[in-house]
């Protein structure tokens, strides 16, 4: 595991990428007053929570790019980290998958009037559908989750969507050994691994997080994932 120390977001952030934050900031918020998103819009609730949780994980490797790559983000909610990735990769490809029909319109008003130059799709299904769509499984570069469920279960509904050069990212909490056996089992029954785990102390006390990478080692058995709702109820 290695552990990351925070840099101000200052150091990370082009201006004009603070200035999109700002922007995505104001939309989500005038969108609150109606259709209530989320709390964490105020603040170092929205610059530490929100963005600097969403987009430090793809600034660990200057070697490494993640710009110019078919990217999926499962239940992404107000657009994190799926728009924080946007904002920052230009040149990407973003699908923002979400269940909740609100959410999605949401998401459209609000890509609407960022107007980014990335293709933005926004699909309104269960990931559960989508996974076994061959437009989009085996497809991804990379995936991620946050705020979506157990390790074990956003894993089955990431590494289908992956190729087998994709990385997924899952966003979480405390971590610990007896997570880690966990999720190994997990992947092995998905074909997956993980490559590496990276732990980050979030300033301002919010917390300790986690960036589990994983990939394919193989195509995911089509089985995976299963139907709608097992994945979350009867994790692997």
């Amino acid at each position: 595991m290695q552990i990351i120390h925070y840099k101000d977001i200052n150091e990370i952030l082009s201006s004009n990428e603070i200035q999109l934050f700002k922007q995505l900031q104001g939309i989500i918020s005038a969108i609150n007053k109606d259709t209530n998103l989320t709390r964490l819009i105020e603040g170092d609730d929205y610059w530490i929570s929100q963005v600097y949780d969403s987009i430090w994980p793809f600034y660990l490797n200057p070697n490494k790019t993640f710009n110019g790559k078919k990217f999926v983000d499962i239940g992404s909610g107000c657009g994190f980290p799926g728009l924080a990735y946007a904002i920052t990769h230009p040149n990407s490809e973003v699908y923002l998958v979400d269940s909740s029909r609100k959410k999605t319109e949401a998401l459209k008003q609000i890509i609407d009037a960022l107007n980014l130059s990335n293709k933005i799709f926004v699909i309104n299904e269960r990931i559960e559908k989508i996974a076994h769509n061959d437009l989009y499984r085996n497809t991804f570069d990379i995936g991620t989750t946050r705020a979506v469920g157990s390790p074990s279960t956003v894993s089955e509904y990431i590494l289908p969507m992956l190729k087998r050069s994709g990385i997924g990212l899952l966003y979480c909490g405390k971590w610990n050994k007896k997570d880690e056996f966990k999720i190994k089992n997990t992947l092995n029954i998905l074909k997956g691994s993980i490559t590496e785990i990276k732990k980050n102390q979030l300033p301002k006390g919010k917390g300790e997080r986690n960036i589990i990478f994983i990939k394919p080692e193989q195509n995911c058995p089509d089985f995976y994932p299963r139907a709608i709702g097992k994945p979350s109820k009867y994790p692997l």
